[in-house]
């Protein structure tokens, strides 16, 4: 048959996995493995749900045989659903996620991304090339009478001819290159097993030869075949015959992460309904965790037959960077995803694993605020969706929160903030925008932290959406500093002598600025700085304009910002004093500019500001 190419990612895929990915090459057998119990998990699953298949000869298992000569080989053969033709062009010709594009050019540029690379995307097969110079997929599918082989070098093209093969089933045999000769080898190839695959649910046979007699009785190598790994579903075993190492061990077997997870928590639940749940917190966020593709974390599991790893129902959204699995006893072995979606057993499978894990995150914070304060760094922002997403479990969402503060080092929870509170304090207040340590030296902050009032930096884009819909914690309204009404809390604070002195320069200003803001009011809130920006009444505050440009918004209702100057300040007194009109336009311009330049506004015009700038030190200078 005609060689064909690989697609385009597929392609770049194997320069990057064979150039830059070799920290921990091992892996390409864990994945091998993995695939290999996918299309045994298909199979069983087909032979007790579907009527074509039941009947059908299975026996589940996986063999693992290696040849250590010169022209080493090693294979990963199983009695699975297998491939035909047209399967084997498509699933390792090319990889049918929209996000591999954005992924790769990820890659690219992120020399940590290493092995956390392989088994995104589906990608996981590729890494053979890692350690092969040519790799055969020799498959047969279940019910076909003809088997196929797919053959390449991964240099950009593979062919696909007929072949013979036994049963159904896949074989992948890789001709090692030169530094890929280490894994011909029984001790490695089982130190591997161990540590990736120990708890995949089919068991493991490892071919190899082994030495008869010594000296001159030495004989024939004898071949033996000896299973590999433990082949039990771990998390249907009692918690009290699991150590922590078998609970990390299970968890690298179950996911691509090389890393061991953060926290896990493991549920036998009895009565009404029977399943159980081992749900674990990865300490790092997945890749494709803001992709609208990404890949769920959590496998499905009817009485330890596999349904499905691809059902974003499981678990809601916000709750995607949960890795695990869910094993019912109560839900029929041919549910389909569709009627999943509506069913009684699996909506109170999930509301109580949604508990539980929310329960779990409230007991890490308490217990551990340190590995709590590094989950939340890394995945808060994900969290924080719930906020919205979830309103039957926002009150507890909220204790689980974390922000930067204005006052404080570190993360800091809501209830933190209440009990630091003043007693002449009536709400929680916060700031939102780009980057916190611009924030926490922003202009809006100066009277807050003069009174000795703590302000909650929120730096992230979701907190714009979420917490104005949030409202109140408790009894305390959330109120954003950057908002006209916040001030009024500040009342007591204004000096109005300094306000009736600049009221005719306010007059001035609005005019020569009444295309660009809404209006130019005396500031409360400023106690060093000139000037600042706020939001008026319900509109859209800069910060939040900017998160829906980037939601590609570009069509945003015309809202235009309060500027607020600060009475006492010497230039304020002195522009008020002075009546050079060419100095007014510019400094009242430049106030404004300056304002927006620090809410992460670029000014519309540069040249023009730049101009301004000029004159007016020009002017300073004499």
């Amino acid at each position: 048959m005609a060689k064909k190419k690989f697609k385009t990612e597929v392609t770049e895929l194997l320069h990057l996995i064979t150039h830059s990915l070799y920290s921990q090459r091992e892996i390409f057998l864990r994945e091998l493995i993995s695939n290999a119990s996918d299309a045994l998990d298909k199979l069983k699953y087909l032979t007790l749900t579907e009527d074509d298949y039941k009947g059908f000869p299975f026996v589940p298992r996986i063999d693992v045989e290696f040849d250590d000569t010169e022209h080493a080989t090693l294979s990963v053969s199983d009695t699975g659903i297998g491939m035909n033709a047209e399967e084997l062009a498509e699933n390792l010709g090319t990889i049918a996620r929209s996000g591999t594009r954005r992924f790769l050019d990820d890659a690219k540029s992120d020399a940590a991304a290493d092995t956390n690379l392989i088994g995104q995307f589906g990608v996981g097969f590729y890494a053979s090339f890692m350690v092969a110079d040519r790799v055969e997929v020799t498959s047969r599918r279940a019910g076909d009478d003809q088997a196929h082989r797919w053959t390449s070098d991964g240099r950009g093209q593979f062919e696909v001819e007929p072949a013979e093969r036994a049963q159904s089933g896949t074989t992948v045999t890789l001709h090692l290159s030169d530094d890929g000769k280490e894994f011909a080898s029984r001790y490695r190839i089982e130190g591997i097993v161990k540590r990736y695959s120990n708890h995949i649910p089919h068991p493991i046979h490892l071919h190899y030869q082994e030495a008869t007699g010594t000296g001159d009785d030495a004989a024939d190598p004898e071949e033996k075949v000896e299973q590999i790994n433990a082949a039990s579903a771990l998390w249907k075993r009692p918690k009290a015959e699991l150590s922590d190492d078998d609970y990390r061990e299970f968890y690298k077997t179950l996911t691509v992460d090389t890393e061991d997870p953060l926290h896990w928590v493991h549920t036998h639940a009895e009565g009404t309904l029977e399943y159980t749940t081992l749900f674990y917190l990865p300490a790092k966020a997945p890749p494709d965790i803001y992709y609208a593709d990404y890949q769920p974390g959590v496998k499905l599991y009817v009485r330890r037959v596999f349904i499905t790893d691809d059902d974003r129902e499981l678990l809601p959204t916000y709750l995607r960077f949960i890795r695990g699995v869910i094993d019912s006893e109560d839900l029929p072995l041919n549910v389909s995803r569709e009627i999943l979606q509506q069913n009684r057993t699996m909506s109170a499978i999930r509301q109580a694993s949604v508990k539980k894990i929310l329960s779990e995150l409230a007991g890490l914070a308490k217990n551990n605020a340190g590995a709590y304060d590094r989950f939340f760094t890394e995945l808060g922002r994900v969290l924080k969706e719930g906020l919205y997403q979830d309103p039957g479990n926002r009150e507890q969402l909220l204790e689980l929160v974390r922000y930067r503060s204005s006052s404080e080092e570190g993360l800091v929870s809501l209830a933190g903030y209440k009990e630091r509170m003043s007693s002449e304090q009536k709400a929680i207040y916060y700031i939102t925008g780009d980057r916190s340590a611009d924030l926490r030296r922003s202009p809006l902050l100066e009277a807050y932290r003069a009174k000795g009032f703590e302000v909650l930096v929120m730096e992230d884009e979701i907190d714009e959406l979420v917490v104005p819909a949030i409202g109140t914690y408790g009894d305390l309204e959330l109120k954003a500093v950057n908002r006209s009404d916040t001030a009024d809390d500040l009342e007591d604070d204004r000096d109005e002598e300094s306000e009736k002195k600049i009221e005719p320069l306010l007059g001035k200003m609005k005019k020569l600025l009444s295309e660009q803001v809404k209006d130019v009011r005396p500031s409360a809130r400023l106690s060093d700085s000139p000037s600042c920006v706020v939001a008026d009444g319900s509109d859209p505050t800069l910060a939040f304009q900017n998160v829906l440009r980037q939601l590609g918004q570009r069509d945003l209702p015309d809202s235009k910002p309060i500027l607020e100057v600060n009475p006492g300040h010497p230039i304020i007194v002195g522009l008020a004093e002075r009546g050079d009109d060419a100095l007014l336009d510019d400094a009242s311009r430049l106030l404004l500019e300056q304002a927006l330049l620090i809410e992460g506004v670029r000014p519309e015009d540069p040249i023009a500001f730049a101009k301004r700038l000029n004159r007016v030190m020009e002017r300073a200078l004499g």
